[in-house]
């Protein structure tokens, strides 16, 4: 019997939302290129938007529409709009190549897309091979200067769109049960073509509630401030910022490119956060910029981490800026995406903490058999955020669930002695080195516990000799002699893991979220 309390009248993600609308109206919701709109003004807009999509769109209930934006606050307004006109959302990329939108619209079939102005080319070059009719446009600045507003033939700009929905009333929803769909996010495409997680309104609202009642009493209703780095489209800022904190009335600071070191520091100058959502990259980039460390975090008090492995020296790194700790937490995009979390203030670092409520976590075999106690095994988890399966593809949702319901992550875990997870690696990333197990985040780890290493990544080589070898490759603020650095790695690593070759290089291939992409530097070696 499940343990969680969902709300009242809540039937749909779009109930949710409306309920905190009207609940915090009054309060700073969002905050982007210096303006800010409160939860009033972001009901009447995602109202009108909801609005227009139905009187003036073909768009029926259940249809899917891509939203392909930024961190701007017409993201938010288009998720929710949408959402409450019930239809499906489809997050996208804005840095996709046309082959990789084809893939994601044609999959998804979506009928309607939200996209950036400047991005409008790619599309055009692909909308024939798609199924979509519906194309709304809208400028980075267009809600601060409505003479922005983009002016393409085949396309509405935003600001007509909110024009011609805020003279209509929003016609009520049909109804919705919970475990309906309610999005589709796609995976990153990392062992094979990207597919599509279908979470439904129950594995996305049980998300939202499951980490709100791990935050606990100490994250107040109406009074955080939220640094939201990590971009919307990606499952962890949709679930854990534009839902999660939303429903808590949190003001939520958008950074739209936070590659822009200086410009998100500039950003962040004004304002005094409580609450900053990032990943290991980012904690480094900037605990290690001078510019950082003058902000004023006198008011932070809880720094989430997810998405990627978190390093010691990460952790010591923003510690020792910021005064605060970084608490992190696992999961994915199947899961929607939440499947552990610390307790805030009470960090078992190295972990990514206790299974959430009503979360069952187990440690698999080749087989799906358990792993005796003490033994690493697959992640395999159950409960009410993993998803209903991947759109369309029942041949691949039967290789990643058991006959008991759990999904399998693929990542390689353990639990501690208190029942916190820790994660060793990725299944697919172990390297074999004379039939022994080498995880690269062990490696990484020691690697970035030397001062003058910033970031490592480490993937394995095929080897006459042992059938892998260890490479390691990493970015240094200064110059270093890599033979000492393997020295130093024999120091804390059994022999078979110290890396064969150390590699330095400018920077390290990232995803656009700031994930490490190691299968781009083993396709580069």
């Amino acid at each position: 019997m499940t343990s969680l309390t969902y709300p009242d009248n809540v039937s749909s993600l779009a109930d949710y939302i409306e309920q905190v609308l009207v609940r915090f109206a009054d309060k700073p919701a969002y905050t982007a290129l210096g303006q800010t709109l409160t939860f009033s003004q972001i009901d009447t807009y995602s109202r009108a938007f909801a609005s227009y999509l139905r009187h003036h769109t073909d768009l029926q209930p259940g249809e899917r529409i891509a939203i392909q934006l930024p961190n701007l606050i017409q993201n938010p307004i288009a998720v929710y709009g949408a959402l409450r006109a019930g239809l499906v959302v489809v997050n996208t990329n804005p840095l996709y190549t046309e082959r990789e939108m084809k893939h994601q619209f044609t999959d998804s079939g979506a009928k309607a897309l939200v996209i950036l102005s400047d991005l409008l080319p790619k599309f055009e070059a692909i909308k024939a091979d798609t199924g979509i009719a519906t194309v709304i446009t809208t400028s980075a600045t267009e809600l601060l200067d409505p003479d922005s507003a983009p002016d393409i033939d085949g396309t509405t700009s935003l600001t007509v769109v909110l024009d011609k929905g805020s003279a209509q009333s929003l016609p009520s929803r049909p109804e919705t049960q919970l475990d309906e769909l309610c999005m589709l996010q796609y995976t990153g495409g990392t062992t094979g073509v990207s597919k599509g997680a279908a979470l439904s309104h129950r594995n996305v609202l049980a998300n939202s509630i499951q980490t709100l009642d791990r935050l606990g009493a100490r994250f107040r209703d109406g009074k955080e401030v939220v640094v939201c780095p990590l971009p919307l489209y990606h499952i962890y800022a949709f679930t854990v910022c534009m839902m999660t904190f939303f429903a808590k009335g949190c003001q939520t600071i958008l950074i739209p490119n936070p590659r822009d070191i200086d410009g998100f520091i500039h950003t962040l100058k004004p304002h005094k956060f409580t609450t900053f959502a990032g990943i290991n990259t980012l904690f480094v980039g900037l605990g290690r910029h001078p510019e950082f460390a003058k902000l004023d975090f006198s008011e932070l008090h809880l720094t989430l981490s997810g998405g990627t492995a978190l390093t010691k020296g990460a952790v010591a790194i923003w510690k020792d800026v910021t005064g605060c700790s970084i608490t992190e937490g696992y999961g994915l995009s199947e899961t929607a995406p939440v499947l552990c979390f610390n307790n805030p203030g009470e960090e078992e670092i190295g972990t990514v903490g206790l299974p959430l409520t009503d979360t069952d976590i187990v440690l698999l075999d080749s087989h799906d058999n358990s792993v005796p106690e003490g033994e690493s095994g697959q992640i395999a988890a159950r409960g009410p955020q993993v998803m209903l399966g991947y759109w369309n593809r029942d041949d691949e949702t039967a290789k990643v669930m058991t006959e008991d319901g759990f999904f399998k992550t693929g990542d390689v875990g353990e639990f501690t002695e208190s029942g916190a997870v820790k994660i060793v690696d990725r299944l697919k990333d172990m390297i074999l080195v004379s039939g022994f197990n080498v995880y690269p985040n062990e490696v990484e780890d020691v690697l970035t516990s030397h001062p003058d290493v910033m970031e490592a990544a480490v993937v394995g080589m095929p080897d006459d000799n042992s059938g892998e070898r260890v490479c390691a490759f990493i970015t240094t603020g200064k110059e270093i002699d890599t033979d000492a650095l393997r020295a130093y790695c024999r120091e804390h690593l059994t022999g078979y893991k110290v890396p064969k070759t150390i590699t330095v290089l400018e920077e390290l291939p990232k995803s656009t979220v700031g994930k490490i992409l190691r299968r781009e530097l083993r396709k580069a070696s």
